[in-house]
């Protein structure tokens, strides 16, 4: 089920084969003088180095990296409205042409949602990859124009970090993979500055165009290799954002349900809640990002979007693993549900079973 403003590609409106530069243009609202911009509301712990360029990075393997962002990157600088028409038809396009995610993304929801008509869970994994095209385009812009987005943001729940910032506690902030992934993050450093726990991606090219892109959103990134820095956040009493919300098999997780299905379920929360100091231990709540406008943006319109950040866990952790993987996994259920289609359902969340890998997914 797809949140009922969300564009169907199955069903094109009359409008939607012709560009928006073809469409008489609108003016968005004006912005009140006087009003901070993104860059200058943005917070941040400290302000971190990019990774060096490498000559490896110009070695033919990688010039289909590089002519992907020569394309890309000037398109950020259309208007949004623009942007989200390409990003549908981008989304579109990926569906029909890759069908190994494709079918990984069907065979997920038919796990979450067996109750729903194998028709209706088409729609919505057609629906997960639009929001995911138009997600491409707002995370570039987050990286490179963020000022795009001022005035586009509100959030509930900011007093359960405050409260806990007031007492001098540190924060986890239990993520999950929207499609709207860093753009979350810089819209989170409107209200509080945070640091992000982050793997390395295989690519060192494509590992050095997002970390250094995500160095204009985060205080600091930290390895989910590296406990010492993140030991160092903790102490100082940041706000960290992970998110434990794929499969990295059992060496360090639990099995625990999502969605009704055995997933395996990564307990590093639980081990991060167990560090710094004991009379003022980190506070563990959830983080949900949203974009509440319909992705076929109007005329004259600016997006919305919509954080939301849960009460912190009581007890956690407790003395039982599975038990707590079972509640955080319960949480960001819960906030998915909101819209399920603007979360990341192209990545094989149940490759793991109790007795190691499954094959759902062949």
């Amino acid at each position: 089920m797809k949140a009922p403003e969300q564009f169907d590609p199955s069903k094109p409106s009359a409008n939607s084969s012709v560009p928006p530069s073809m469409k008489q243009s609108a003016k968005s609202p004006a912005i009140p003088a006087g009003t901070p911009t993104i860059t200058q509301n943005h917070k941040r712990t400290a302000q971190a180095d990019n990774k060096p360029f490498q000559w490896q990075f110009l070695l033919p393997k990688n010039w289909g990296i590089w002519l992907l962002f020569l394309i890309m990157l000037p398109m950020i600088y259309l208007p949004l409205r623009w942007q989200f028409w390409l990003g549908r038809k981008l989304g579109i396009l990926i569906y029909k042409a890759a069908g190994s995610r494709r079918r990984d993304t069907l065979t997920n929801l038919k796990l979450a949602f067996p109750e729903k008509p194998a028709a209706e869970r088409e729609l919505m994994a057609k629906q997960v990859f639009v929001n995911q095209g138009i997600g491409v385009f707002e995370t570039l812009c987050a990286w490179f124009r963020p000022n795009i987005f001022t005035r586009t943001v509100s959030i509930s729940g900011l007093q359960h970090i405050v409260n806990a910032q007031n007492e001098q506690r540190p924060v986890i902030l239990l993520g999950a993979h929207y499609t709207m992934l860093d753009l979350g993050g810089l819209l989170c450093a409107q209200f509080f500055p945070v640091d992000c726990m982050y793997r390395t991606q295989n690519n060192p090219l494509l590992d050095w165009f997002i970390y250094n892109g995500r160095t204009n959103i985060f205080g600091k990134q930290i390895s989910s290799r590296d406990m010492r820095s993140l030991v160092t956040s903790i102490k100082a009493g940041h706000v960290i954002w992970y998110s434990p919300d794929q499969d990295y098999g059992l060496k360090q997780g639990v099995m625990a349900p999502f969605f009704g299905v055995p997933a395996a379920t990564i307990t590093a929360s639980r081990r991060m809640a167990k560090l710094g100091s004991k009379a003022k231990p980190p506070a563990v709540m959830a983080l949900h990002t949203y974009r509440q406008t319909p992705d076929n943006l109007p005329r004259g319109k600016r997006p919305h979007y919509h954080l939301t950040i849960t009460p912190e866990l009581d007890n956690y952790p407790s003395k039982d693993e599975v038990a707590d993987a079972t509640r955080v996994n319960e949480v960001l259920e819960g906030l998915i549900r909101i819209d399920p289609t603007q979360w990341m359902w192209f990545h094989r969340r149940f490759k793991h079973g109790p007795n190691g890998r499954t094959d759902i997914y062949k």
